[in-house]
C-alpha cells in the first residue's frame, strides 16, 4: 500500500539529520510535521475504513454462516420425511453457503491483518509527528535564545563601545584642561621674570645715572 510506504518513509526519517543538513532548520521541520499531519488524516481514515470493512465483512461471514446451518436443517428434515432429492438440493446450498462463510473468513483475517497494520503504522506515526513537535519546541527556543544572546551581545558591544569613546573623551578633555594650565602656569612664570628683568634694568639705569651724576659732580665741586 502506497500509504503505508509513505508512512514507513515518515517513520524511518532522522529527524535530527534533516534539522542538521537543512538550511532552514525551523521551515523544515514545519514542513516534517505538516507532512506527518497530512499522512496522519489519511491513515485515521484508511484505519476507519478498515475497520468498517472488517466488520462487514464479519457480518457477511455470519450470515453465510447461519445460511449454510439452515439449509443444513432442511435437508436434515428432508431426510426425516425421506425427500432425498430435496435433501440433496438442500445439502448442496448448504455447502455454496459454507463456501462463502469460509471466504469471508479469510477475507476477514487478511482485513484485520490490514488493519492491525494500520493501526501499527498510525500509532507509530502519532508517537514521531509527538517528537517532532517537541523538537520544533526546542528549536524554536534555541533560537529564541540564540537571537536573545545575540541582542545582549549586540548591546554590550553598543555599550562598551559607547563607553570607550566616552572616556577616550573624557581623556581628551582632561588633556586639554592640563594644557590649558599648563600654558596659563608659564604665562604666569613668563610675566613675572618680565617685571623682574624690567625692574632689573631699571634699576641699572638708575644705578648708572647716579653714577653719571656723582662723576659729574665731583669733577665741579
Amino acid at each position: 500500500m502506497a500509504l503505508l510506504e509513505r508512512v514507513a518513509t515518515l517513520i524511518r526519517a532522522n529527524l535530527n539529520d534533516l534539522i542538521d543538513k537543512a538550511e532552514d532548520p525551523e521551515k523544515m521541520i514545519k514542513q516534517i510535521i505538516l507532512d506527518m499531519e497530512n499522512q496522519l488524516l489519511q491513515v485515521k481514515t484508511q484505519v476507519a475504513i478498515a475497520l468498517a470493512d472488517q466488520h462487514l465483512l464479519v457480518k457477511k461471514q455470519k450470515e453465510n454462516e447461519e445460511k449454510a446451518q439452515e439449509w443444513m436443517h432442511k435437508a436434515e428434515l428432508a431426510v426425516d420425511k425421506q425427500k432425498d432429492e430435496l435433501a440433496r438440493d438442500a445439502l448442496g446450498r448448504s455447502m455454496s453457503y459454507r463456501q462463502l462463510a469460509e471466504s469471508f473468513l479469510e477475507q476477514v483475517d487478511d482485513q484485520k491483518v490490514q488493519a492491525e497494520n494500520l493501526k501499527a503504522a498510525l500509532g507509530k506515526l502519532e508517537q514521531k509527528l509527538l517528537e517532532a513537535q517537541s523538537k520544533r519546541e526546542m528549536l524554536t527556543a534555541r533560537h529564541r535564545r540564540a537571537r536573545a544572546m545575540g541582542k545582549a551581545t549586540d548591546a554590550r558591544i553598543a555599550i562598551g563601545v559607547g563607553s570607550k569613546a566616552a572616556a577616550f573623551e573624557r581623556l581628551k578633555s582632561k588633556v586639554a584642561y592640563s594644557e590649558a594650565v599648563s600654558l596659563a602656569k608659564a604665562e604666569l612664570v613668563g610675566d613675572d621674570l618680565d617685571d623682574k628683568m624690567a625692574a632689573l634694568e631699571k634699576e641699572d639705569r638708575i644705578d648708572r645715572l647716579l653714577a653719571e651724576i656723582k662723576n659729574r659732580r665731583s669733577l665741579n665741586p
